[in-house]
Protein backbone atom coordinates (compact mmCIF):
# COMPACT_ATOMS: atom_id res chain seq x y z
CA UNK A 1 0.00 0.00 0.00
CA UNK A 2 1.55 3.64 -1.30
CA UNK A 3 1.19 6.08 1.57
CA UNK A 4 0.94 9.86 0.06
CA UNK A 5 3.38 12.06 1.00
CA UNK A 6 1.16 14.05 3.12
CA UNK A 7 0.69 10.96 5.47
CA UNK A 8 4.21 10.68 5.42
CA UNK A 9 5.22 13.87 6.30
CA UNK A 10 2.72 14.16 9.30
CA UNK A 11 3.42 11.01 10.46
CA UNK A 12 7.24 11.89 10.67
CA UNK A 13 6.47 15.33 11.83
CA UNK A 14 3.97 13.95 14.72
CA UNK A 15 6.72 11.75 15.88
CA UNK A 16 8.98 13.96 16.59
CA UNK A 17 6.90 16.62 18.31
CA UNK A 18 5.63 14.39 20.32
CA UNK A 19 9.37 13.49 21.80
CA UNK A 20 10.15 14.65 24.69
CA UNK A 21 13.40 16.02 23.05
CA UNK A 22 11.32 18.45 21.18
CA UNK A 23 9.90 19.90 23.80
CA UNK A 24 13.04 20.69 25.39
CA UNK A 25 14.38 22.05 22.42
CA UNK A 26 10.88 24.21 22.22
CA UNK A 27 12.13 25.23 26.36
CA UNK A 28 15.53 25.85 25.32
CA UNK A 29 14.19 28.16 22.34
CA UNK A 30 11.85 30.28 24.47
CA UNK A 31 14.37 30.38 27.40
CA UNK A 32 16.80 31.96 24.42
CA UNK A 33 14.30 34.45 23.25
CA UNK A 34 13.82 35.41 27.10
CA UNK A 35 17.50 36.11 27.84
CA UNK A 36 18.38 38.11 24.56
CA UNK A 37 15.07 40.20 25.57
CA UNK A 38 17.50 42.91 27.15
CA UNK A 39 20.21 43.01 24.43
CA UNK A 40 17.25 44.10 22.10
CA UNK A 41 15.60 46.06 25.01
CA UNK A 42 12.11 44.27 24.61
CA UNK A 43 11.45 45.87 21.79
CA UNK A 44 7.57 45.22 19.64
CA UNK A 45 9.69 43.38 17.21
CA UNK A 46 11.52 40.85 20.12
CA UNK A 47 8.59 40.50 21.49
CA UNK A 48 6.88 39.96 17.71
CA UNK A 49 9.51 37.22 17.32
CA UNK A 50 8.03 34.60 19.89
CA UNK A 51 4.14 35.95 19.28
CA UNK A 52 4.59 34.95 15.48
CA UNK A 53 6.87 32.00 15.93
CA UNK A 54 4.63 30.04 18.71
CA UNK A 55 0.72 31.51 16.40
CA UNK A 56 2.42 29.99 13.43
CA UNK A 57 3.69 26.75 14.88
CA UNK A 58 0.31 26.46 17.16
CA UNK A 59 -1.60 27.06 13.93
CA UNK A 60 -0.22 24.36 11.35
CA UNK A 61 -0.16 21.88 15.02
CA UNK A 62 -3.70 22.35 15.40
CA UNK A 63 -4.30 20.64 11.19
CA UNK A 64 -1.09 18.10 11.85
CA UNK A 65 -3.59 16.76 14.89
CA UNK A 66 -6.85 16.72 13.64
CA UNK A 67 -5.28 14.60 10.61
CA UNK A 68 -3.93 12.25 13.01
CA UNK A 69 -6.69 12.49 15.44
CA UNK A 70 -9.00 11.74 12.28
CA UNK A 71 -7.13 8.90 11.03
CA UNK A 72 -6.68 6.98 14.62
CA UNK A 73 -10.16 7.60 15.13
CA UNK A 74 -10.86 5.55 11.84
CA UNK A 75 -8.97 2.71 12.15
CA UNK A 76 -9.96 2.59 15.95
CA UNK A 77 -13.37 2.30 14.14
CA UNK A 78 -12.64 -0.20 11.50
CA UNK A 79 -10.91 -2.60 14.56
CA UNK A 80 -14.39 -2.18 16.72
CA UNK A 81 -16.34 -2.81 14.00
CA UNK A 82 -14.38 -6.09 12.83
CA UNK A 83 -14.41 -7.43 16.22
CA UNK A 84 -18.32 -6.90 16.15
CA UNK A 85 -19.04 -8.89 13.18
CA UNK A 86 -16.62 -11.33 14.65
CA UNK A 87 -18.14 -12.03 17.68
CA UNK A 88 -21.18 -14.62 17.24
CA UNK A 89 -23.57 -13.07 19.40
CA UNK A 90 -23.11 -9.64 18.84
CA UNK A 91 -24.91 -7.31 17.00
CA UNK A 92 -24.06 -6.58 13.42
CA UNK A 93 -26.45 -3.54 13.68
CA UNK A 94 -23.59 -1.76 15.66
CA UNK A 95 -21.43 -1.69 13.04
CA UNK A 96 -20.82 1.79 11.62
CA UNK A 97 -22.60 3.55 14.58
CA UNK A 98 -20.23 6.81 13.96
CA UNK A 99 -22.33 7.28 10.54
CA UNK A 100 -25.49 8.02 12.60
CA UNK A 101 -27.15 11.06 13.45
CA UNK A 102 -27.16 12.33 17.45
CA UNK A 103 -31.45 10.92 17.41
CA UNK A 104 -30.42 7.49 16.55
CA UNK A 105 -27.36 7.36 18.56
CA UNK A 106 -29.05 8.48 21.54
CA UNK A 107 -31.50 5.05 20.87
CA UNK A 108 -28.74 3.03 20.73
CA UNK A 109 -27.62 4.74 23.67
CA UNK A 110 -30.62 4.38 26.03
CA UNK A 111 -31.16 0.54 25.22
CA UNK A 112 -27.24 -0.04 26.26
CA UNK A 113 -27.96 2.23 29.35
CA UNK A 114 -31.20 0.35 30.22
CA UNK A 115 -28.89 -3.34 29.86
CA UNK A 116 -26.74 -1.62 32.09
CA UNK A 117 -28.65 -0.70 34.43
CA UNK A 118 -30.56 -4.46 34.99
CA UNK A 119 -27.00 -5.81 35.04
CA UNK A 120 -25.97 -3.73 38.17
CA UNK A 121 -29.36 -4.32 39.28
CA UNK A 122 -28.71 -8.08 38.95
CA UNK A 123 -25.01 -8.08 40.41
CA UNK A 124 -26.12 -6.14 43.70
CA UNK A 125 -28.77 -9.08 44.31
CA UNK A 126 -26.09 -11.64 43.91
CA UNK A 127 -23.70 -9.47 45.56
CA UNK A 128 -25.90 -10.62 48.41
CA UNK A 129 -25.57 -13.90 47.93
CA UNK A 130 -21.25 -14.19 47.30
CA UNK A 131 -18.65 -11.93 48.23
CA UNK A 132 -19.09 -9.36 44.91
CA UNK A 133 -17.99 -5.47 44.76
CA UNK A 134 -20.88 -3.27 46.09
CA UNK A 135 -22.13 -1.42 42.74
CA UNK A 136 -24.51 0.91 45.21
CA UNK A 137 -21.43 3.78 44.91
CA UNK A 138 -21.70 3.16 41.25
CA UNK A 139 -22.51 6.24 39.53
CA UNK A 140 -26.73 6.17 38.83
CA UNK A 141 -28.05 8.71 35.56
Amino acid sequence: MKKSWFLKFSNSLAQISGHASTFVIAVLLVLVWAISGPLFHFSDTWQLVINTSTTIVTFLMVFLIQNTQNRDTAAMQIKLDELIRAIDKAHNALLDLEELDEKDLGRFRERYEKLAREARDDLRDASREVDLPSVDRMHKD
